[in-house]
């Protein structure tokens, strides 16, 4: 069972407690939640906020495919993934993802999780552009699709 959603944060706020919400289960017995939130400094720089733009349709194709992988690779029965991402400016200590999951026990809902933001960090078309104290901003390299030592 999967939510995965994009919010835009100028119309809407991205909540946990729809994420505790969704998940919820008797059939569970451990339940993580990966809030991820903008920090402070990047790379010796003094950030003010993020903001992140995003390819809706191909994010939650993503977050799609992600999930499905996850299930197949571990196998667990019983698990419950709520997985939001925000669209927007956001503010240094505001939250830009909340990754849900519950699971029959506790190291499934570690594995499964970490399998998933280390997947969406790595295949999701989500791009940061940084704002910098006394600085431009600048929009954030990110992780290629393709390793580039298999193309030699």
């Amino acid at each position: 069972m999967l939510h995965a959603k994009i919010i835009d944060i100028t119309k809407e706020k991205i909540d946990l407690n729809n994420a505790q919400k969704f998940i919820a289960s008797s059939k569970c017995g451990a339940s993580i939640y990966f809030v991820g939130t903008v920090r402070d400094q990047n790379n010796d720089k003094k950030v003010t906020g993020i903001t992140y733009d995003s390819h809706d349709a191909l994010v939650i194709k993503s977050f799609e495919e992600i999930y499905k992988e996850a299930e197949t690779k571990f196998n667990f029965n019983n698990i419950a993934v709520f997985i939001e991402h925000v669209k927007g400016y956001v503010k240094l200590g505001e939250t830009s993802i909340i990754i849900a999951v519950a699971c029959k026990h506790r190291s499934q809902a570690y594995e499964f999780s970490r399998y998933i933001i280390e997947e969406i960090k790595k295949r999701t078309p989500i791009w940061k552009k940084e704002h910098y104290e006394g600085e431009d901003s600048k929009w954030l390299k990110g992780n290629p699709l393709i390793d580039q030592n298999q193309l030699k």
